[in-house]
């Protein structure tokens, strides 16, 4: 136990996967991962829209692959990709054996929609020769009409159902390398499934809210019930469904990950909301720093506080600190490693923050026989 035992979260133990190089459940960290928006069949399209999120710091991809022009595609965007490639099939069988075979490091299929046994066989021998996980995504939208006759709605229980259903299907072909997910957009759905899914196997969780919504409506809804799951110790890789660009979700569950201290990566920002006793414009500060701070993957922490009132008592809690020194005084106090060290003009706070965080991201690399890769800040 640590000496904040109040903030200690202990993870469900699960037995582990692999997707491609990335492990995931047992003491794995918990990765984070986004799907594609482009059409599959356009590999150059598809490609270039991986390469932003491999940047944004995701360590998983899913691309949907509806078709044998999308499979096909697969090869070439396998061969391009540094993260591992998800084959999202829903119903044609061969659809997941192309995938397997052009290089797709995980299926997601559930194998009880793809017809008979020997399909099954068929797709679970593929994922075996070219080694292949899975994913059983239950999703409240497409529930087996079988179940929703006989518990009259998408309920916890149903979905719960479904997913052991698959996965003895599954586990009957002696393939026990999968994980699964049950999805639902309504939060409290999804919670009450995960959590009985959780009691009810050791298999990996892939956690998600589906179709949350928009950039922001989606975000907190996504923070909220994941963040409920991942807080109880449920969950060994995430995925944040937004109508959004895939880069977003991808930077919404690194800081659903940070505000539970379970994964770290780039700058996490601590700043106040502003008022009338800002010593600068905090709110424009902020939002610049994001967008300047992006390429650093470094973790580590900045606090920009508007005056004093919270400002020494966050600095102390941060790697590096600005606190306004008050309203019309046109400087602030710079910190570092929680300590006041000097002044600093309002004026030259942005360039200076930055400058002092992409310091600290090759001092902390240093210390770990790294060299930092920084690209330069837009």
């Amino acid at each position: 136990m640590s000496i904040r035992a109040y903030r200690d979260i202990h993870r469900r133990k699960s037995r582990k996967v692999k997707v491609g190089s990335v492990e995931v459940g047992g003491d794995a960290p918990i990765s984070v991962q986004t799907m594609t928006n482009t059409l599959t069949s356009d590999a150059r399209a598809t490609i270039n829209q991986i390469r932003a999120i491999e940047e944004a710091g995701a360590d998983i991809v899913r691309v949907s692959c509806p078709d044998e022009e999308s499979t096909a595609a697969m090869k070439a965007i396998t061969r391009a990709s540094k993260i591992p490639v998800v084959a999202d099939i829903h119903f044609h069988y061969k659809r997941a054996i192309e995938a397997a075979q052009n290089g797709a490091a995980c299926l997601r299929i559930n194998p009880g929609n793809i017809g008979n046994a020997q399909r099954v066989k068929d797709v679970v021998q593929a994922a075996k020769d070219h080694g292949c996980s899975m994913r059983i995504g239950v999703n409240a939208g497409s529930l087996e009409k079988e179940l929703l006759e006989r518990y009259g709605e998408p309920c916890p229980e149903a979905m719960v159902e479904s997913a052991l259903n698959h996965a003895k299907i599954l586990e009957d072909n002696d393939f026990f390398e999968f994980k699964i997910s049950v999805k639902a957009s309504d939060a409290f759905l999804a919670v009450a499934a995960y959590q009985q899914l959780a009691e009810a196997v050791d298999y990996p969780i892939h956690l998600g809210i589906t179709e949350a919504g928009g950039m922001i409506s989606g975000t907190v809804k996504s923070s909220i019930g994941m963040g409920m799951m991942l807080w109880s110790g449920i969950g060994d890789t995430i995925r944040v469904s937004l109508s959004a660009d895939p880069v977003e979700e991808v930077r919404v569950g690194f800081d659903i990950l940070k505000s539970l201290n379970l994964r770290h990566r780039g700058v996490n920002i601590v700043s106040c909301p502003s008022c009338a006793r800002q010593g600068f414009n905090v709110i424009e500060t902020v939002r610049q720093l994001e967008d300047r701070l992006k390429h650093i993957s470094t973790p580590m922490s900045l606090s920009i506080i508007g005056c004093v009132v919270n400002g020494p008592g966050e600095a102390r809690e941060t790697d590096l600190a600005f606190t306004g020194g008050g309203a019309g005084k046109g400087h602030g106090q710079i910190y570092l490693n929680g300590k006041p060290a000097y002044r600093l003009d309002n004026e030259h706070l942005l360039e200076h923050v930055v400058e002092l965080c992409e310091k600290k991201a090759a001092e902390i690399e240093a210390s770990r026989g790294n060299i930092p890769v920084l690209e330069p800040a837009q």
